[in-house]
Parts: C-alpha cells; sequence; structure tokens
C-alpha cells in the first residue's frame, strides 16, 4: 500500500497516519495540499490518503469538504482523532521578544487566538499550507517573512535547531482533529455496530421546506446526523451542498431506506463512505428503526398481493 498525506513530515495528519499498522509499515509519501493528496489517489499515485476533515474547535475543514465533493469515486474508509498541541518554535537565537510574525495553518491559527492576544497582541499573522510547513520553513529559507511558526511538538523535536518559545500553547487543552483515510472505489468495510456514513447533497432547489424535505428522510427512518455543513458548489451565488455525517452503515435497513428517499428528492447525492468510528460509540437505535422491524414492514406489504406481486410492481 502506498499513503499519501498533508505533509510535510511532521504534521498532525502524518501522526493520524502512523496510527495505523499497515501505514507504518508501507510506503508514505507527503503531499503539499489535501487537493493534491486526493489527487494522488483518484490518479493512482496513491492507494490511499490521510486528510483533516473536522476539528472540535474550528469545525469542519472546509479545503477537506470540498475537494471531497469533487467526486472521482473517492470513499473514506477509516477515521482517527488526534489530540492537538502546540509549540511557538522559531530559529535559535530568536526571543519572544523579536516575534513580529507568525506562520501557521489556518485552523492551528484560530485554535491560539486567546493565547496570542494575550502574549502578543500586537503580532501579525503570515498563512501556511500546514503547521509543519510553516516551521520547517525557518530552516530552509533565510528569509520566510516571519520570525517564529506553530507546530506540533513532534517537528521541534524532529529538528532541534528550532528553538521552543512556547509550549502547549492551544486556547482549548481538549481539542481534538478528525483525520479521514480516502481511497478510491474501494470494499465497503464491514459494518461493527458503531459506524458513521458521511455524504454530499446538493440542495436540488433553492425554495422554502427545500433543506427540511433533505432532512425528512434521516427523521422518518430513524438516522440521527452528527455533523452537517454547508458549502458552496460553486456553480453561482446561492448554490449550495450539505457535507453530512450520519450515526449508522450503509448495510443497516433504516439507512438504505433513508438513503433511497433522499435519492429521490435530491438526485445528486454522493455517497463518501460507511466507515467505523474512532470513538467506538455505538449507535443506539429504537425497536422499530431496527433491522427486524423494516424486515417485518416489507414482509407485511407483501403479504397484501396473495398471488404474488403484480409484474409492473416486480422489480421496484
Amino acid at each position: 500500500m502506498r499513503y499519501t498525506f498533508l505533509g510535510p513530515s511532521g504534521t498532525f495528519t502524518e501522526t493520524a497516519l502512523l496510527t495505523l499498522d499497515e501505514a507504518v509499515t508501507g510506503e508514505r509519501f507527503p503531499s503539499n495540499s489535501v487537493p493534491a493528496a486526493l489527487n494522488a489517489v483518484r490518479e493512482g499515485a496513491a492507494d490511499a490518503a490521510m486528510v483533516p476533515i473536522e476539528n472540535s474547535v474550528e469545525g469542519g475543514v472546509t479545503a477537506t469538504l470540498d475537494a471531497i465533493a469533487l467526486g472521482g469515486n473517492l470513499r473514506i474508509i477509516r477515521e482517527v482523532l488526534v489530540p492537538i498541541r502546540f509549540v511557538l518554535v522559531a530559529r535559535a537565537g530568536v526571543t519572544l521578544a523579536d516575534v513580529r510574525r507568525i506562520s501557521t495553518h489556518s485552523h492551528a491559527w484560530a485554535q491560539v487566538r486567546q493565547w496570542s492576544q494575550e502574549r502578543l497582541p500586537e503580532v501579525e499573522y503570515v498563512p501556511g499550507q500546514s503547521t509543519a510547513a510553516a516551521a520547517l520553513q525557518l530552516l530552509s529559507n533565510d528569509n520566510p517573512g516571519y520570525e517564529a511558526a506553530i507546530c506540533a511538538p513532534a517537528v521541534a523535536e524532529a529538528h532541534p535547531e528550532l528553538q521552543i518559545l512556547e509550549s502547549d500553547i492551544g486556547d482549548n487543552k481538549q481539542a481534538v482533529t478528525r483525520f479521514v483515510l480516502i481511497a478510491r472505489d474501494p470494499e465497503i468495510p464491514a459494518p461493527t455496530g458503531a459506524d458513521k456514513t458521511t455524504l454530499m447533497v446538493p440542495l436540488p432547489e433553492d425554495r422554502p421546506g427545500a433543506l427540511l424535505e433533505l432532512l425528512q428522510q434521516f427523521s422518518t427512518c430513524g438516522v440521527n446526523l452528527s455533523r452537517i455543513e454547508s458549502r458552496p458548489t460553486g456553480n453561482f451565488l446561492g448554490s449550495y451542498f450539505f457535507s453530512i455525517d450520519l450515526d449508522g452503515h450503509l448495510h443497516d435497513a433504516r439507512m438504505r431506506t433513508a438513503l433511497r428517499g433522499l435519492h429521490r428528492v435530491s438526485p445528486g447525492v454522493t455517497f463518501l463512505g460507511s466507515y467505523p468510528r474512532a470513538d467506538v460509540r455505538r449507535t443506539e437505535v429504537d425497536a422499530h428503526h431496527q433491522d427486524a422491524a423494516f424486515d417485518q414492514a416489507r414482509d407485511w406489504v407483501e403479504s397484501l398481493f396473495p398471488g404474488g406481486r403484480p409484474d409492473h410492481l416486480s422489480q421496484r
């Protein structure tokens, strides 16, 4: 297996990837952006890509949500949760008083706002491709355009020429980022009872009740939404799709029934995978939404045709 991840080496994304035994022994290479990582999978240069998709502080990672929405038969097959810790690093000899500009990934910067206001209220933020890339630019570029970077402690450990100016600077000490492993046309992982399903659902038309009609397909089947975010399609102003996580697996009768109803309302829906939850939290399902209830309901309707279903209904 060949794996790619949002690089360079030392990012939280690589940390997430290395929690998988098969990735530790497999071939790994960094990509300089989330779209580049996913394109490597689409084009066959990699078998799977690990990318960030959600943060407990900032919510969805828009670059990932938008890149997955482009299609290309990509599916999520795993998710990983990584606790997030940040350090401020600089070249040797630089002090906190010298820092006028700081670079890091936008999601990392959002998680240290309070710290920056308290410790460096006049500092300027310089966007970076990733936390590790921002830190390593301090070593490889004589004039990176900033004096310090925010990254994972692992980057500073791997590069002792970087000095840590301050440690554990995140505003929320319980912050967690969710990463997903994405492959092309994979087999759907078997259900575990603690599963998640991800969809991309375009809004067919902008009218009162359009979103409610989509959500009712899940409500009537007992499918819980654990995340829903709207993103612009880019086609025109006011055109949106919804990125949705659901509690349950495609193999569940309630999920299949909900997706049939959803497809009738929004034929452009894209299935992005059913996979085990990283927190292993099992989905509680009411008795009338369990598979047995759906099977009994189907059998009851079939029993109303004592001579067998008419031909024009046989394929429905």
